[in-house]
């Protein structure tokens, strides 16, 4: 199952009241915003027939990464939303932390239509209660599991943990939001606990971010990291685009940097 088959799913089953027109406004504006970088070759040769020759392949297989790409930020906007709203307020810290990404990658244009969807997803689930966003969210989660392969999910929570860290208080309602976020992406929950460790001081935090305590062995430790070594590595999320593989490039850092204090502590 495709991307554009999981947003349309979404779209449609919220469809009416404040969205009902949020299907051409995050398909059109937003992502012709998100897609400007592409380059006018690509797309004069976006709506032609294509060959078999090697510039037809070149350009179906960007054509490829690039939907990838836009499925990736709408399904970041949507679950953004949740995680924004999960301890009842909506911080300016944790809006302007998706600002800020929007900014950097995309323009202040894609600033302002990526706010406006964000409010949209805001008013919809005032006027639908807990219940119904609730439930909307699952199904939306159940979707992008099926939409994208494991290593992109993994990118995608990162993202909103990080989002839950903006403010410098991580709720426990927003860890709970954030677990069963995982939950319905087909992730084991135990990742979002790894994913607020990382960037820690201490040694508990390295633990922490390898999934494991203190009474590890050796040999345990090494297998753990280099399972999620492979796991985060930033080349796994190369068709997402350079600003999505830099950010997987400090989360892999931020690996690296608590395997070393764990072998330094050991003597390893």
């Amino acid at each position: 199952m495709g991307y554009t088959k999981w947003i349309g799913a979404f779209l449609g089953y919220v469809s009416g009241g404040t969205l009902g027109a949020l299907a051409g406004f995050a398909l059109g504006t937003l992502f012709d915003t998100f897609t400007k970088s592409s380059d006018a070759s690509f797309e004069s040769n976006a709506n032609r027939a294509y060959g078999n020759t090697a510039e037809d392949i070149l350009n179906r297989a960007r054509q490829s990464q690039q939907g990838d790409r836009n499925g990736f930020l709408f399904s970041l906007m949507v679950l953004s939303a949740h995680i924004i709203q999960a301890d009842g307020k909506i911080m300016h810290s944790e809006m302007e932390h998706v600002r800020n990404f929007l900014r950097a990658n995309f323009g202040e244009t894609a600033v302002e239509q990526g706010n406006n969807i964000l409010l949209r997803l805001f008013d919809y689930r005032k006027q639908h209660g807990e219940q119904s966003w609730k439930q909307q969210i699952g199904e939306a989660c159940r979707q992008m599991r099926m939409a994208m392969p494991e290593e992109h999910r993994l990118q995608l929570v990162a993202f909103l943990a990080d989002i839950a860290k903006a403010d410098g208080i991580t709720a426990e309602s927003e860890i709970r939001e954030l677990r069963n976020v995982a939950y319905n992406l087909g992730l084991n929950p135990q990742v979002i606990d790894q994913m607020l460790s990382l960037g820690g001081q201490s040694l508990d935090d390295a633990y922490k971010v390898l999934g494991l305590t203190k009474d590890a062995t050796d040999d345990e430790v090494r297998k753990a990291y280099r399972k999620l070594a492979l796991q985060y590595h930033p080349d796994r999320v190369a068709t997402l685009g350079d600003d999505v593989k830099e950010a997987a490039k400090k989360k892999f850092q931020e690996l690296n940097d608590a395997k070393d204090k764990i072998y330094k502590a050991r003597n390893l």
